[in-house]
Parts: C-alpha cells; structure tokens; sequence
C-alpha cells in the first residue's frame, strides 16, 4: 500500500515545490480596470507571468499617485504610476526604495480638449477662450509648460476652475471651449455626452514642446536587488502581453472584462486602442524598443519640471529611470 502510494506522494511533493518555486509580485495599477490596463491581464491569461516563475495579480489604485507609496513602502514590490509624479515624490523623499523601470507612455496622455465648432483646434485657439481645467488635474498641471513651449498669450485665456465630474459636461454644453485632461479619458466622454467625433479636437501637450514622458512601471529597489531575475521576467511578461494586446485589442478587452464585468466593453476598446496610438506605440517605441528613455529628453523633461516644481535638491536622472531590467534595444512590439 506504501510502494502504491509512493508515485502520488511524490507527485504532490512536486507540485507543493512549484507552488513554493513562485515568487509573488503583486502588482499596483494607477486606475480603475479600464483599457489601458487590459496588457497586463492577457499577460496573466496568456501564463507569461506564470511561466516565469511569478505569481502576479494586479490590484486598481485611486490615481496617478496611489502605486508610488505602495511600492516605496514595499508594500507592493511593483506598480503603474506617472513618472513625473515619481520624480517629485524622489525629490521630497531623498533615498526611497523606488525607480521607474520600463517605461510604458512614452507620451503621456496630458491634452487639452476643445471642440472645433467653438474654435478650438490649435493650441493658439485657446487665446480668448475658456479652459476648464479641475486643480488637481495632471494636465492641468503641464498648463505652464505648454505654455512655454507653444508661445500662446495664457493671459487672454480664461481659466475657469471646474471639478471632474463638471469637466466634459461642461465642454458638452458649450460652457468652456476646452479643458485640460488625460487625451483617451476625456476625449471619450465628451463622446458619450453626444458631442460628435469630429467636433472633438484633441491637443496632446507631448505633441507641442512638452518632453515629458508619462506613466512607466516603478519598482521596489530593494525587492529589486534581493529579486533581479524576477523584474527582468516581470517587464518580459507584460511586454509579451503588450505584443498580443497590439495584435489583437479586442481579445484582450475580454481579458479584462473577466475581471470587470460590469464594464462598458466596446467604450473600453476605444479607450485601449485610443492609448496604443497616442501614448504606447510611438514612433519613437517603434524605432527604438519599448520600455528605455532617451537620455537628452529626459534632462529636457526635467528641465520642464521645473517651470511647475520647485526642486528641493539638483535632479539626479539616475535616481529615478534604470534600464538595469531591460534588455539591450528595448522591447520591440512587432
């Protein structure tokens, strides 16, 4: 009965083995599951990450900031957040265990959004115009260095402060000609208010003089050091879920949907593959590989920082992108 049992024994010997042979990255997104976030699921269903070694699930977050102190505190070895954000946060907490490692909007999604039948479609249009803008939105933040990049009078703008929810409602009704937003997010609810496609114009700030870049994937340095293999098989994961979600947007909104059924899957799409466009598949990724940074932009961008930040210390680039856990050229999506 022993000799019998032995084969089993030994099978589940195995498995509990390789369940232990795991390493557990949990993984901390900036939002809710929208479709941007949908490259990491099709990495999770696909078993990139599984056949990693890892063993990864992906928790929303409330904002661009939420994944910072998650990672910082090791609380979340890595996560989704907005590298400029990152850089200030690095600036006000010297020494914190956390560095961008791949970075995943090559162009953030900064816009102003305006309608074209109310005369806004470049960004010398704003002059003498309303901008809606809510304080604390991150475009809205960008304002002084469009503006010093574009030239435009800010002076003949009027600015009228208005709250999220007011913001496309407002632009709908005809209140303000523009507001400032994330390009996919505020383009799409303007949409959806019954404002036609072509009346919507969107100005993304990357596309005007701003060189900063968006959002990247930050990680614990110390988990980093103690784990190397495991990031480097991390960002492999969710390159090869870029890959597929690139090749076909539509399966990986399923992936997604599974864990957001409630959602909106044809808005969800649009919003994805709004995002792949402007912010993913740049022509600069599609040159240089996904995921690295160009050295003379981001001096540049932190340069720009400067015009709405003032540094506590000199920035430093190396304290806040390494390309340690990066293959050599980058990532490439095709």
């Amino acid at each position: 009965m022993f000799y019998k049992s032995l084969p089993a024994a030994v099978g589940l010997s195995l498995l509990a083995a390789a369940a232990q042979a795991q390493t557990s990255m949990p993984f901390a997104l900036d939002w809710k599951f929208e479709g941007p976030a949908a490259p990491y699921f099709v990495a999770i269903d696909k078993g990139y990450f599984a056949d990693a070694g890892l063993e990864v699930e992906v928790a929303a977050g409330q904002g661009s900031l939420d994944a910072i102190p998650k990672v910082a505190t090791g609380a979340f070895p890595v996560g989704f957040a907005d590298m400029n954000s990152l850089i200030k946060f690095l600036d006000q907490n010297p020494g914190a265990p956390v560095i961008g490692a791949m970075m995943v909007y090559d162009k953030p999604p900064f816009a102003i959004v305006g309608r074209k039948s109310l005369g806004v479609e470049t960004p010398s249009d704003l002059e003498g115009k309303v901008l809606g803008a809510p304080p604390p939105d991150g475009a809205w933040a960008q304002w002084p260095i469009f503006v010093a990049e574009t030239g435009i009078d800010a002076d003949s703008v009027t600015v009228e402060p208005v709250g999220f929810p007011t913001r496309e409602p407002s632009l709908a009704e005809g209140t303000v000609a523009a507001v400032t937003g994330f390009s996919f997010t505020s383009f799409l609810n303007t949409v959806r208010l019954g404002v036609p496609e072509d009346d919507v114009s969107v100005i993304l700030m990357a596309d005007h003089g701003v060189d900063l870049y968006g959002n990247a994937i930050i990680v614990n340095t110390d988990f980093a050091a103690a784990n190397p293999d495991a990031v480097s098989s991390f960002l492999e994961a969710v390159a090869k879920g870029m890959v597929d979600t690139i090749a076909d947007p539509s399966a990986a909104i399923e992936s997604l949907a599974s864990r957001n059924p409630a959602m909106d899957s044809d808005l969800e799409l649009r919003r994805l593959e709004l995002a792949l466009d402007a912010n993913i598949v740049t022509d600069a990724v599609q040159a240089n590989g996904m995921g690295l940074i160009d050295a003379d932009r981001f001096a540049s961008a932190l340069e720009q920082i400067a015009l709405t930040y003032d540094y506590q210390t000199t920035p430093d680039a190396s304290l806040y992108f390494t390309d340690a856990y990066l293959p050599e050229g980058g990532f490439k999506l095709d």
